[in-house]
């Protein structure tokens, strides 16, 4: 909550989207369960979808940590190949980060994940420190798809249970989620250092990003 200054009456965010236990998840699809909550928010209008991003962190080497996770409870990171959130920068409000895999506040403050998840890349071996790719939600929505093939090891087993509703496709069914994950994205990381400027996302106009 926040207030316009001494004495001014607090101001309750609304969530962009259901309780956690509500939204559509599942382990490790992350790229499709922000995908199924930009899809929410177009849906049910509540905030303008220009204020939602669908944010991509990776590196090189599909190496990095990030703290406050379910999958680790306790003190230590995860060390994920790549992450997804969702961002809303919401106009005269601040930040908000949706991570349906966190232990922290569902949504949680920006200035919060930043500080308990990301932590700085100044504590952080090179070799694991992140980079962002920040996509529009309505891009995200139009752009991503995925077969989900790069869940399934040589034997074609899943490496977890897909989600139980049919893949996601563009118009042309083309998949691109290997495509799109930010690792295979060098030339096109996004100039956003989130531990220096929270509140201003400044996604690259690409081929690739744009609706």
């Amino acid at each position: 909550m926040e207030g316009d200054g001494p004495g001014a009456p607090a101001v309750c965010y609304q969530p962009a989207c259901p309780a956690r236990d509500a939204c559509v998840y599942s382990s490790c699809y992350c790229e499709e369960n922000i995908w199924k909550l930009c899809e929410y928010i177009k849906t049910h209008n509540q905030y303008p979808l220009e204020e939602c991003y669908a944010v991509f962190i990776s590196n090189e080497r599909k190496m990095i940590p990030i703290w406050k996770q379910q999958a680790r409870p306790g003190n230590g990171p995860v060390i994920w190949d790549y992450h997804v959130v969702l961002l809303h920068v919401s106009s005269g409000e601040q930040s908000f980060i949706y991570d349906l895999d966190t232990v922290l506040p569902f949504p949680c403050p920006f200035d919060t994940y930043v500080e308990d998840a990301l932590k700085t890349d100044n504590d952080i071996h090179p070799q694991f420190r992140r980079k962002f790719r920040v996509i529009r939600a309505d891009s995200y929505l139009k752009n991503f798809a995925s077969d989900r093939s790069h869940m399934k090891d040589s034997s074609g087993n899943w490496r977890e249970p897909p989600p139980p509703y049919p893949c996601i496709e563009t118009e042309d069914k083309e998949d691109n989620a290997e495509g799109d994950h930010p690792a295979n994205k060098q030339p096109m990381w996004d100039p956003w250092d989130p531990t220096q400027d929270c509140l201003t996302p400044k996604p690259v106009p690409s081929p690739a990003n744009q609706g």
